[in-house]
C-alpha cells in the first residue's frame, strides 16, 4: 500500500465533488475543486475536532460561509471519520439526505451553522469567535485554557462583495478575534463571469483598515505556501487574520478550469473523464482506496484530543468546581436552577404593583431583573442603546478585560449584529439578544430568517412599534414590519401591551430554546391591564381572554401591543356581550390546541373585530371576511402621536363604530 501525496488527498475531495454533483445532476464543482488544497492542509494539521463527537465542546469551528460549494464540507466530513456515508454522499441534494444543496446545521453532523445567503456564514463566524474569547475571559484559570478554540471560515468573493462582510469584519478587528481566521477564495469567478468588471476592491487593503492581519498572495493549491501562511497566522494573538489564497475555480478540468462554466453546473460527464485523466485519477465514482482514507487521520487524532481535553477538564473541576459547573450548564443550554420561580415571582410582583411604562422601558425592567440570574445573557444594540433600552446595571462591554462582560456595542450594522447573534447562539454558552428599531429590522431580516431556520436560540429586540413613534414620520415608522416578522416560519413574534406582557414575552424567548424570538416595544407610555392569576399565567399562551362577556361572547375585539388599551376602553362602551382578546404572540397562539383556542376565539362568534397599528391582511385569519381590522395599509406621517393616532382611525369611536357596524 502506497502513502497518499498531499494532492492524492486534495484530489479525494475534488472528485466527490465531481461525482456528486454529477450525479445530482445539479449543484456547484469548482469552489469545492479550487479550494481543496487548503482544506486538506487545514483539515489534516490544524483542525482540532472530534469525529466521534462532533458537538465537542472545545473543538474547532470550521465555516463555509461560501455554502455553494458545499460538497467541499461534505466530502471533508466523510473523508475524516463523520457519521456521514458514501450513500450520503451519492444522494446529494436530494430529498430529506444529509447532503442538501447548502450545509444545514441541523441536517449533517459536523456543519455548525447553515450558510447559503453569501456573507453571513463569515459574519456567523465573528460570533463564534466572540463566543470563544468571551467564555475563555470568563472560565480560563492559569493551567487551565479550558476554554481554548479557534474559528476557521472559508470565504469567496461573493460573500465579500456583500455588505455585512464590511459590517462583521470591521467589528472583528475592533474587538481582537486573533483565534478568528478568514480563508478568501480569490479566483476573480462568480456566475456572472470574471469579476474584473464588478469586483476591484483592494480587499487586503480593506481589511488591514478594519485592523486584520493580512497574509497576502498565497498560492491556494500549494500544500507548502497554504501551511507557512496558516503557521503565521498562528504567531498572533492580537488581530483575526485574513489569508487570500490564489486559486482557480475547477482546478484540474482541462476545458472549464478558471471559468464560470465550472461555478454552478456539472462539468459534464465527458470533462469529467478528461478531469480523471488529467489529475491522474483512476477511481471509478465514489470509490476511494483505503491508503486514501487511512491517509485523512483526524478521526483517531481528535479522539486523542478529546480525551486530552477531557482530562483537563477533570483536574479544573476538581479545582474550580463552581466554574466548572457553571461552564457545563451553559455548554448543555441548561437554566440555571430557580429561574423560573424567580420569574414567576417578578411577573406576580408586576401585576400586583401595576406600572404605567413604555413597553421599551418595561423591557428593561425585564432584562434589569432576568440578566443578574442568566450569566449566559448576552446583548446590544445597533447604536440605539438609549432608545432600545438595552443597556442595564450590570452591563460591561465585550472590549474590556472583564470576565463576565456581557454587552456589545454593535454600532450602526444592523444585519451583522443579527447574523453575529446568531453565531454567538450556535456557538453555545450564551443567549444573545440584539437591538433596534423594529422599522429597521428589514435591514436584519435575512439574519432573522436563517436565525428560524436553523433553530438558533436568539432573540431580536425591536422597540419604536409602530406609527405610535410619532415625529420621526414614516421613514421610522413600521407599518408591514410585524407581519413580515410573523410570516417567518418558526419565528415567535411578541408584541406585549404592559410590563407583565413584557416580562412575560422575555420569559417565554429565555426558554425557548428551538428557535428564535421577536420581541416589540412600544416608544410610548402602556396603560396596566388587571388581571387574575389564571390569566397571567395565560400570557404564554400566547393569546387569552383579557376581559369576558357575560354569557356567551356576542363580539370579540382583538388586539396586542398599545392598541390592547383602546381594545379595553371600547370594550367598555359596547357594554358587557363583548369579549376582549389579548393577542401578544399570534405565533405561540397558533401552537395551542384546538380546544384552548376554541375557548379563546370560540368560532360560534363571528363578530370579530382586530386591533393593530400595522397592516390589515394578516389579522383576517382570525376575523374572517366577515369581521373587521383595524389597521394601517399606508405609510405614516410625521407628527406628534396625539394627532396620529386619530388621524389614522385608532380612536375608541372608531372600534365602536367598526363593531356596531357587524352583522
Amino acid at each position: 500500500m502506497t502513502t497518499p501525496s498531499r494532492r492524492d488527498l486534495a484530489n479525494a475531495i475534488r472528485f466527490l465533488a465531481i461525482d456528486a454533483v454529477q450525479a445530482a445532476n445539479s449543484g456547484h464543482p469548482g469552489m469545492p475543486m479550487g479550494m481543496a488544497d487548503i482544506a486538506e492542509v487545514l483539515w489534516n494539521d490544524y483542525l482540532n475536532h472530534s469525529p466521534n463527537n462532533p458537538k465537542w465542546f472545545n473543538r474547532d469551528r470550521f465555516l463555509l460561509s461560501n455554502g455553494h460549494g458545499s460538497m467541499l464540507q461534505y466530502a471533508l466530513l466523510h473523508l475524516s471519520g463523520y457519521a456521514l456515508s458514501i450513500d450520503d454522499l451519492k444522494n446529494f441534494r436530494q430529498l430529506e439526505s444529509k447532503t442538501p444543496g447548502h450545509p444545514e446545521n441541523f441536517m449533517t453532523p459536523g456543519v455548525e451553522t447553515t450558510t447559503g445567503p453569501l456573507g453571513q456564514g463569515f459574519a456567523n463566524a465573528v460570533g463564534f469567535a466572540l463566543a470563544e474569547k468571551l467564555l475563555a475571559q470568563r472560565f480560563n484559570r492559569p493551567e487551565y485554557e479550558i476554554v481554548d478554540h479557534r474559528t476557521w471560515v472559508f470565504m469567496g468573493d461573493g460573500c465579500l462583495m456583500e455588505g455585512i462582510s464590511h459590517e462583521a469584519a470591521s467589528l472583528a478587528g475592533t474587538w481582537g478575534l486573533h483565534k478568528l481566521v478568514a480563508f478568501w477564495d480569490d479566483n476573480k469567478i462568480s456566475i456572472d463571469g470574471n469579476t474584473d468588471g464588478w469586483f476591484t476592491d483592494d480587499t487586503p487593503a480593506r481589511f488591514e483598515a478594519y485592523g486584520w492581519r493580512v497574509i497576502r498572495g498565497v498560492e491556494g493549491h500549494d500544500p507548502v505556501e497554504v501551511k507557512t501562511a496558516i503557521d503565521t497566522a498562528l504567531k498572533y494573538d492580537d488581530k483575526p487574520t485574513l489569508i487570500c489564497c490564489r486559486t482557480t475555480i475547477g482546478h484540474g478540468s482541462p476545458n472549464k478550469a478558471g471559468k464560470e462554466s465550472s461555478h454552478g453546473s456539472p462539468l459534464g460527464a465527458d470533462e469529467v473523464v478528461l478531469t480523471r485523466r488529467a489529475l491522474n485519477w483512476a477511481h471509478e465514482p465514489f470509490v476511494l482506496s483505503q491508503d486514501i482514507y487511512d491517509g485523512w487521520r483526524a478521526n483517531n487524532a481528535g479522539l486523542v484530543r478529546e480525551d486530552q481535553w477531557s482530562t483537563l477538564f477533570d483536574r479544573y473541576s476538581q479545582q474550580h468546581p463552581q466554574l466548572a459547573d457553571e461552564l457545563t450548564r451553559r455548554s448543555h443550554a441548561d437554566l440555571p436552577d430557580g429561574f423560573a420561580q424567580a420569574a414567576d415571582a417578578y411577573i406576580a410582583k408586576l401585576q400586583a404593583e401595576g406600572p404605567n411604562v413604555a413597553s421599551r422601558k418595561a423591557s428593561q425592567m425585564a432584562i434589569e431583573t432576568f440578566a443578574p440570574l442568566l450569566p449566559e445573557l448576552i446583548g446590544g444594540s445597533a447604536d440605539l442603546a438609549h432608545s432600545n433600552l438595552t443597556l442595564w446595571t450590570g452591563s460591561k462591554s465585550v472590549t474590556s478585560d472583564d470576565p463576565n462582560a456581557n454587552y456589545i456595542y454593535y454600532g450602526v450594522r444592523e444585519f451583522a449584529m443579527t447574523a453575529i447573534s446568531n453565531g454567538l447562539a450556535l456557538h453555545g454558552g450564551f443567549i444573545p439578544y440584539d437591538a433596534t428599531f423594529l422599522v429597521f429590522s428589514d435591514y436584519a431580516r435575512n439574519a432573522v430568517r436563517m436565525s428560524a431556520l436553523m433553530g438558533a436560540h436568539a432573540i431580536h429586540v425591536y422597540t419604536h412599534d409602530s406609527i405610535g413613534l410619532g415625529e420621526d414620520g414614516p421613514t421610522h415608522q413600521p407599518i408591514e414590519h410585524l407581519a413580515s416578522l410573523r410570516y417567518i416560519p418558526g419565528n415567535d413574534v411578541w408584541r406585549p401591551c404592559d410590563a407583565v406582557e413584557s416580562a412575560a414575552a422575555w420569559r417565554a424567548a429565555i426558554e425557548r430554546k428551538d428557535g428564535p424570538s421577536c420581541l416589540v416595544f412600544s416608544r410610548q407610555t402602556l396603560a396596566h391591564q388587571a388581571r387574575d392569576e389564571a390569566q397571567v399565567a395565560d400570557i404564554a399562551r400566547g393569546g387569552y381572554v383579557l376581559k369576558d362577556s357575560s354569557g356567551e361572547p356576542e363580539t370579540i375585539l382583538i388586539a396586542t401591543g398599545s392598541e390592547v388599551g383602546l381594545a379595553m376602553q371600547a370594550a367598555a362602551q359596547l357594554g358587557g356581550n363583548v369579549r376582549v382578546v389579548s393577542m401578544p404572540s399570534s405565533d405561540v397562539f397558533d401552537r395551542q390546541p384546538a380546544d384552548y383556542r376554541e375557548s379563546v376565539l370560540p368560532n360560534a362568534c363571528r363578530k370579530r373585530v382586530a386591533i393593530e397599528a400595522g397592516v390589515t391582511d394578516f389579522w383576517r385569519k382570525y376575523v374572517g371576511l366577515d369581521g373587521a381590522v383595524i389597521g394601517i395599509d399606508t405609510f405614516g406621517a410625521s407628527a406628534p402621536i396625539e394627532a396620529l393616532m386619530p388621524h389614522f382611525g385608532f380612536t375608541v369611536e372608531n372600534v365602536v363604530q367598526a363593531a356596531n357596524s357587524l352583522c
